[in-house]
C-alpha cells in the first residue's frame, strides 16, 4: 500500500501528455526490440511464396506499352517474362524485384495497332502469373497545357454549366405552394439517393479491379464513412446558426444552409465523376463527341434543380448563386485533371466513397423537409417525388452510359 501510494504521488504532478506518451514509449521499445531479435519463435513460414500482381495503370505510345504494376501480395515478386496476346516478348522493367505494396514500371517495345485489343500476360520467376486486359488500344495523351486545358473545358462542358442552367428553375420553385414544394424536396431526396448508390457502385467497381493490400472494397465504405461522420460534425458546430435561420418548415430561412448542403454533397459527387471522366479519356475509353457532352448537360441540369430547391423560400444574392453552381460543378475539372494524370485505383475507391456518404448526410439534412402538415415522412406527394427523381436521373443517366 506505501509503494502504491508513493508511485500514486510521482506521478500526481505529471502533465497529461506525459502520462499518455510513457505507454507509447514502452510499446514502441517492445515492438522495436522484437523486430531487433528477429522475432524469436517465429520459424521461416513454409510453402510456396504468395504472389498477386495488378495492373494500376497502362500508358500506350507509338510501339511501346507501358505499365504501372504493384505488387499487392505479402512476398517480394521477381517479374520474369511478359507475354502480349500469348506471345512471349521483350521488356524492361524498372525494378529486377518488387516488395511487398511496391510499384514497378513494364517498358513493353511492341508495335501495337491503334484500335485492337490486346491481352498481357507476367510471369514470376516462381511460375505465378497475372494477366491484363487493354480492351481497345489508344495512344495515351501527353499531360502538357493543352491537355489540361481541354479538360478543364471538358469539366466546365459537363459539370459548371449544365449545374448553372438547373439552377434557372428558381423562379418556378418559388411559384409553387408548400404541397408541391415538398414534393420536390422529395424529387431532390430521390436524385440525390441514386447518385449515392450510382458513386457506390462505381467505387465498388474500381476498387474490384484495382489492388486489394491497400482495402479494396473497403476504401468505398471507409470514405463514406469518413464523409458522413465529418459532415455529421460540421453539421452539429453550426447547428444553433442553422435553428436561428430556420423558419416553421425547416425549409425557409434555413434554405440557404440546406442548399449549400445539397451542393456540397453533388460536388463531391461530380469531383468522383471527373476521376473517371480523366482516367477514361486518358485510356482513349470516353468519346468526346457532340451527343456525349449533350448527355451530360442533361443529366448534370437536374442537379441544379436539385441546389435550388431548398431556396424557395429565400431569395439569395447572385454571388451566393454562382458560388453554389461553383461548388458543384467545379469539382469536374479537378478530378478530370487527376484521373487524367495520375489516376489510381485505390484513391479512386476511396474519393467515390466520400461522395456517397456526403450526399447521404445531405439526405438526412433534407428528409424532414418532406414532411406534411401531419408529420408524414412518405406521404403521397413525397412518394412521387421521390420516385420521379430516381426515374429522372436514371433516364438521363442512359445519355451517358458506357
Amino acid at each position: 500500500m506505501e509503494a502504491r501510494g508513493a508511485t500514486s504521488r510521482d506521478f500526481a504532478g505529471a502533465p497529461a501528455w506525459v502520462l499518455g506518451a510513457v505507454p507509447l514509449a514502452v510499446i514502441a521499445s517492445v515492438i522495436g526490440l522484437f523486430a531487433l531479435l528477429g522475432g524469436p519463435g517465429l520459424g521461416e513460414r513454409t510453402g510456396p511464396p504468395v504472389e498477386e500482381l495488378a495492373v494500376e495503370r497502362t500508358v500506350l505510345r507509338p510501339g511501346e506499352i507501358e505499365l504501372t504494376v504493384r505488387n499487392d501480395g505479402p512476398d517480394a515478386v521477381e517479374i520474369a517474362q511478359v507475354t502480349v496476346n500469348e506471345a512471349f516478348v521483350p521488356f524492361e522493367a524498372e525494378a529486377a524485384e518488387v516488395g511487398r505494396l511496391a510499384t514497378t514500371t513494364l517498358t513493353i517495345p511492341y508495335p501495337w495497332i491503334d484500335g485492337e485489343a490486346y491481352g498481357v500476360g507476367i510471369f514470376t520467376s516462381t511460375g505465378g502469373t497475372a494477366e491484363h486486359e487493354i480492351p481497345v488500344a489508344v495512344a495515351t495523351p501527353s499531360a502538357d497545357l493543352d491537355f489540361y486545358g481541354l479538360m478543364a473545358l471538358l469539366g466546365i462542358y459537363v459539370g459548371v454549366i449544365p449545374v448553372s442552367l438547373g439552377m434557372l428553375w428558381l423562379p418556378f420553385v418559388r411559384r409553387i405552394g408548400a404541397e408541391w414544394l415538398q414534393a420536390l424536396i422529395a424529387f431532390t431526396v430521390g436524385l440525390l439517393a441514386f447518385l449515392a448508390v450510382d458513386a457506390g457502385l462505381e467505387g465498388l467497381e474500381i476498387a474490384e479491379a484495382g489492388p486489394g493490400a491497400f482495402g479494396g472494397t473497403a476504401l468505398v465504405y471507409l470514405g463514406a464513412l469518413v464523409a458522413y461522420l465529418a459532415l455529421a460534425g460540421v453539421d452539429a458546430g453550426l447547428s444553433r446558426r442553422r435553428e436561428r435561420a430556420s423558419g416553421a418548415s425547416g425549409v425557409g430561412a434555413a434554405g440557404p444552409y440546406l442548399a449549400l448542403l445539397v451542393a456540397i454533397g453533388i460536388g463531391l459527387h461530380n469531383f468522383g465523376e471527373g476521376v473517371a471522366i480523366g482516367s477514361a479519356y486518358a485510356v482513349g475509353a470516353l468519346a468526346l463527341g457532340t451527343f456525349l457532352v449533350v448527355g451530360f448537360a442533361i443529366h448534370n441540369t437536374t442537379e441544379g434543380l436539385a441546389i435550388v430547391a431548398p431556396l424557395a423560400s429565400s431569395r439569395p444574392a447572385l454571388r451566393r448563386l454562382v458560388g453554389l453552381g461553383l461548388i458543384a460543378g467545379a469539382p469536374v475539372i479537378l478530378g478530370a485533371w487527376i484521373g487524367a494524370a495520375a489516376f489510381n485505383p485505390s484513391a479512386a475507391a476511396f474519393l467515390f466513397g466520400i461522395g456517397v456518404g456526403a450526399i447521404a448526410q445531405v439526405i438526412v439534412q433534407l428528409a424532414p423537409a418532406m414532411r406534411d402538415a401531419g408529420g408524414r415522412l412518405l406521404h403521397p406527394k413525397a412518394v412521387g417525388g421521390l420516385l420521379a427523381g430516381i426515374a429522372v436521373i436514371y433516364l438521363t443517366g442512359l445519355l451517358v452510359a458506357g
